[in-house]
């Protein structure tokens, strides 16, 4: 059995930076050199995450979507907020709300 830790890392997080990197190279016309520089990644991790080969859980709440295009708008404009922030931020949704398909949180 995984620890609820475990399970963020490797099947919530991904979710979460697929939905900001998408985001801001869709909406925000951001490359993937400047996507990867604002998540704090490489290019080759935003380049799999947006070809779909990494966070492939779906999320399913609209309210949650609309939230992560808040905090993308946030991250982006620079309003004083940071990536990590909005990222646990969407993380305590999430936990709170199970809206990613697929997985099994062990405790909230």
């Amino acid at each position: 059995m995984k620890i609820p830790c475990e399970i963020i890392v490797w099947q919530v997080l991904p979710v979460i930076r697929r939905e900001f990197a998408k985001n801001m190279i869709e909406n925000h016309k951001l490359t993937q050199k400047k996507t990867a520089q604002k998540l704090g990644l490489t290019e080759a991790a935003v380049s799999r995450y947006v070809s779909g080969k990494r966070g492939t859980s779906q999320i399913l709440d609209g309210e949650i979507l609309k939230e992560i295009t808040k905090s993308v708008n946030q991250i982006v404009e620079g309003n004083g907020t940071s990536m990590i922030e909005e990222i646990c931020r969407i993380c305590s949704l999430l936990k709170a709300t199970e809206a990613i398909k697929g997985i099994n949180y062990a405790c909230k």
